[in-house]
């Protein structure tokens, strides 16, 4: 999941190719429904990202209420209105009156915690939760942010690799050369610098037993000369989420892909090419779907579509990581260079589960 960021941003509006009284307000590569003549190109507005969860008090003032996602309909998601794709919110807040938002704009001020807008956490089902213990030596995983909201992380023809993303459950296995240990969290639970307590009813510790990764992490360990491995993959099937991939979360054979995979090495943490420290086979990875010189459109292109990872196309793709070919650092978004390009049909399905 991104992080969450309120910003104020200068807009592109373009005509609405359906409704004669809206039009389409351009954040990045995201586009947001508003009412025709609000705003004009170069005006600068506030933008309400997706799984933004706004204060009562807000929604009414910006006359949503009833309208928005959520037990409490207070959350932002994706919609279609008059067929076109609207993600997030454009829209100048009494709260902000007198701000210099274009000046905002250019110094990036986050104006979140200022409106009472929090970031929506998914529900943890029971089989994804469990006692937790304190691991300040978890190898972390790091948010991907979209590639609409940030389209300068990669240089056009820059050599990239799309791997496609899968709707489950991340995963994360730190394994310890020192002494063995193996620590198994949620990206949830990483994040807070908590590790689950090993239980055969836990989703995540069935998925590590039965893929036989702490085996596969020493092998890798002892090759590379690494104090500790992170394998992060993404657990799916039946009773995970509402997209399956033909595999069943409620077995001992639930789905696994490996997403990435980190390393100790020297006292310095490395991220690592799975396809080039693995050996065939040894452990379920994302599939690849394109590898080759960077361009949006092919990028948004392999977005959408059927999944890959079943061979049987059973359902839609939820999207594609982008990474470059090779590991580096991004100054766009202050980290790694990846990010994510997610389908419009997975944003906009009816009926989907969106746990952590």
């Amino acid at each position: 999941m991104s992080t969450l960021r309120v910003t104020a941003e200068v807009l592109t509006v373009h005509p609405h190719p359906n409704a004669d009284a809206l039009e389409l307000a351009q954040v990045g590569l995201y586009r947001a429904v508003v009412a025709k003549g609000a705003y004009r190109t170069g005006d600068a507005a506030l933008y309400i990202p997706e799984q933004a969860v706004l204060p009562a008090a807000l929604v009414d003032e910006l006359g949503l209420t009833g309208r928005l996602a959520g037990k409490d309909s207070d959350r932002v998601r994706a919609v279609r209105l008059r067929g076109e794709l609207s993600q997030g919110i454009v829209c100048r807040p009494g709260a902000l009156a007198g701000t210099d938002l274009e000046r905002a704009a250019a110094e990036r001020t986050d104006f979140a915690e200022t409106l009472g807008i929090t970031k929506w956490v998914p529900p943890i089902p029971t089989t994804m939760n469990g006692d937790v213990e304190h691991a300040p030596d978890l190898l972390p995983w790091v948010d991907i942010e979209n590639l609409q909201r940030y389209p300068d992380i990669f240089e056009p023809g820059e050599p990239v690799v799309l791997t496609e993303k899968l709707h489950g459950t991340a995963c994360l296995l730190t394994w310890h050369a020192e002494d063995g240990r193996v620590q198994v969290s949620s990206k949830g639970y990483g994040a807070k610098g908590l590790a689950l307590q090993e239980d055969p009813r836990n989703l995540y510790w069935r998925a590590v037993h039965a893929h036989g990764l702490p085996a596969v992490a020493e092998r890798l360990a002892e090759r590379l000369g690494a104090r500790r491995i992170g394998f992060f993959g993404e657990v799916y099937g039946a009773g995970v989420q509402d997209l399956t991939y033909g595999a069943d979360g409620r077995s001992q054979t639930v789905g696994y892909a490996l997403f990435d995979v980190s390393a100790e090495i020297d006292g310095q943490v490395r991220w690592l090419n799975a396809d080039e420290v693995l050996a065939p086979g040894e452990v379920p990875l994302v599939p690849s779907l394109y590898t080759g010189p960077y361009d949006l459109e092919t990028v948004l292109a392999h977005a959408s579509g059927r999944e890959t990872v079943s061979g049987r196309e059973a359902h839609l793709r939820e999207g594609v990581v982008i990474r470059p070919a090779t590991e580096r650092y991004s100054p766009v978004v202050g980290g790694r260079a990846i990010a994510k390009a997610v389908s419009p049909a997975y944003l906009t399905r009816k009926g989907g589960t969106e746990y952590e």
